[in-house]
């Protein structure tokens, strides 16, 4: 493919990329500069489950030579080789599928293997904290420090998933979920009666708004006017909590979570036999990070539409555009036709349900009955299609819209090399991936 230079009118492919000295006189290389801005996106995101997996003393070593790596590759100015700044993206890439790994094994290893859960939704009752985010282990230390105190905790948005691990379950103050994507927050927070905590970063800017004196953050998260939690203790938290006026909502409402890959891929013989015999047809992952906005009603409209016979997998904080559907079980079968994987960092898991599956029908990862269908927002999206990408994953759709950071000529790299697709309308789509 070869790119094109307005400062030095040659093409990549004979003339800038070959020509260093060139380039290096213009240095404004659109296509190069915008990839590096996608490395740097994606490390952000590696940067974000990097942090989470050292709580609990992961090994990162690995994933820390290449974010120096990737880093120096941006930063040095001297490389234009287009090539080479595609075999970093796919390096990238291969660290977000190893730092994710590593995160999900922690996951298991300290709070027990996710199962299955239905969780209430959108009930809350007495003093309460409501826990918005990823961390799931600063919230197993709250839950730890705050049992027995009188104070009721609920999760939003990416914290849902906390309900199917074992040991954030077993902890009876642990109550339900409230709200829906990270982008609620300013409703939602100002609604909410207790106190807040954020251990991540999809948080929305806090100035002027009426919930900063009983806002909290942790680690690298910081908002103005909030507080922070310092060397793990929650006490600054409970304590304004228990001073906060109740918050009493009525709801019957639940949402299912906890399907991760081990659940599933403890129904391959189950899912290879229906798909054999014709009750499934084809799996859609419909996942990723949600935005504000009609845009995103896409999803809501293609998972509608979606025909009884195909099973809808999803993660991320994508899922509350239509989570609250009843999606039932595939005709003539017990398996659910709605499986939620967990968190964005727990979008591994659809890969390796996809290798098994491969491996159970004998054919490649591509050839199998799966579209991707995914919504980006922020840097850990980004990280996630790397990953994909560099596992030589095809046919995805992103939308709602492309990031202004990827120029024509990597989308025509993309669609050349990946079958890369932006989405058009749920109806279109669906048209063609079932035809």
């Amino acid at each position: 493919m070869g790119m094109y230079c307005n400062q030095c009118s040659m093409s990549a492919a004979g003339g800038c990329g070959s020509n260093q000295q060139s380039v290096g006189t213009c240095g404004k290389d659109e296509t190069l500069a915008n990839i590096q801005d996608i490395i740097v996106y994606g490390l952000k995101g590696v940067s974000a489950y990097r942090v989470q997996a050292e709580h609990y003393g992961v090994d990162t070593k690995e994933v820390d030579d290449l974010i120096n790596r990737a880093l120096y590759f941006t930063l040095t100015n001297v490389n234009f080789n287009f090539d080479e700044h595609v075999n970093m993206l796919m390096e990238v890439g291969q660290a977000t599928c190893t730092m994710m790994t590593k995160l999900d094994q922690a996951h298991i290893d300290r709070l027990g293997s996710p199962a299955p859960v239905s969780v209430s939704q959108n009930k809350v009752e007495g003093k309460a904290i409501l826990v918005s985010g990823h961390d799931h282990y600063s919230l197993f230390e709250l839950l730890k420090q705050s049992e027995g105190k009188g104070v009721n905790v609920y999760t939003h948005s990416e914290q849902l998933p906390s309900h199917s691990y074992p040991e954030l379950a077993k902890f009876s103050h642990l109550k339900g979920n409230v709200g829906g994507a990270w982008f609620d927050q300013k409703q939602l927070f100002s609604k909410f009666n207790g106190a807040i905590f954020v251990n991540t970063n999809c948080i929305v800017p806090t100035k002027g708004k009426d919930y900063t004196d009983r806002l909290f953050c942790y680690a690298e998260v910081g908002a103005e006017g909030a507080a922070h939690i310092e060397d793990n203790d929650f006490t600054p938290l409970i304590d304004k909590a228990l001073e906060l006026p109740e918050t009493n909502w009525e709801s019957d409402e639940t949402l299912a979570t906890g399907h991760h890959h081990s659940v599933i891929l403890s129904l391959a013989s189950q899912i290879v036999e229906a798909v054999n015999d014709g009750k499934i047809k084809r799996f859609f992952v419909v996942a990723g990070c949600d935005s504000p906005g009609k845009a995103g009603n896409y999803y809501r409209e293609l998972v509608e539409q979606i025909p009884q016979d195909c099973v809808v997998i999803t993660s991320s904080c994508g899922k509350y555009r239509f989570n609250d559907l009843d999606l039932g079980t595939i005709p003539g079968t017990e398996i659910p036709r709605y499986l939620d994987l967990g968190q964005c960092n727990d979008s591994v898991g659809a890969v390796v349900i996809a290798q098994q599956l491969a491996q159970a029908f004998g054919c490649e990862v591509n050839d199998l009955p799966v579209s991707i269908i995914l919504s980006w927002m922020e840097q850990k999206a980004v990280a996630i299609l790397l990953a994909l990408f560099s596992l030589g994953i095809k046919d995805i759709r992103l939308g709602p819209k492309p990031p202004q950071f990827v120029n024509d000529n990597i989308v025509n790299f993309l669609v050349d090399t990946f079958d890369f697709k932006l989405t058009a309308t749920a109806k279109e789509d669906l048209q063609t991936i079932l035809q």
